[in-house]
């Protein structure tokens, strides 16, 4: 899984899991982890936090926004808030995490999308002769 796909899916499914009273002190710990971790990422950043903050209420409307901020800000490159939001997500998805599907790993790769039921075309031209 890429890493903004892994945070995105991450904060969407702790909004909607964690947020709930039957949460459990593990989830919830968890998902303000990674939200707390990202806030301190986009400190200078106001689009940043408050695509953030406004994703928290409404994630589906505010996935893709929330995707782009985290891809220009590298906030998805940062160790520790991968590793929280895979954290997360083995709390909330034991299995899947067992099977490795947050396992995140995108060393060469071209076209790289992650997630269930994807549909994508690309097209890759050769490189230059001689390189």
């Amino acid at each position: 899984m890429d890493p903004v796909s892994l945070v995105v899916g991450a904060l969407a499914a702790g909004a909607a899991g964690g947020l709930t009273e039957s949460a459990s002190a593990a989830v919830t710990g968890a998902y303000a982890a990674l939200r707390d971790r990202l806030r301190r990422l986009f400190t200078a950043d106001r689009e940043a936090a408050g695509v953030l903050e406004l994703h928290e209420g409404n994630p589906d409307v505010y996935q893709e926004p929330l995707r782009h901020v985290l891809a220009r800000s590298g906030a998805a490159g940062d160790y520790e808030v991968v590793a929280a939001a895979q954290y997360l997500m083995t709390l909330l998805d034991a299995a899947g995490s067992a099977a490795g599907k947050y396992s995140v790993d995108v060393r060469g790769a071209q076209g790289v999308q992650v997630g269930d039921g994807n549909t994508q075309t690309n097209t890759f031209t050769a490189p230059p002769p001689g390189t």
